[in-house]
């Protein structure tokens, strides 16, 4: 559904699998078209926020510059 939407949208997608069947899935998007208004709802469903943190605030911001990866 998500490929399918991005594609009626002109957005080129590019996803990655190993899986065959997986593979199989993501290419079936072309016999089938969302309607306006399931494009509509699923465009609701974007609130602008994260759902693990906020990038606007200072303190994360701060926060995650610090983090270093180990080596």
């Amino acid at each position: 559904m998500v490929l399918r939407r991005l594609t009626q949208r002109g957005v080129v997608a590019i996803p990655k699998s190993v899986r065959a069947e997986r593979m199989a899935e993501n290419i079936d998007v072309f016999d089938f078209r969302l309607t306006d208004e399931q494009m509509a709802r699923i465009a609701t469903l974007d609130t602008g926020n994260s759902l693990f943190f906020d990038h606007h605030d200072p303190e994360i911001v701060t926060w995650l510059a610090k983090r270093r990866l180990d080596t």
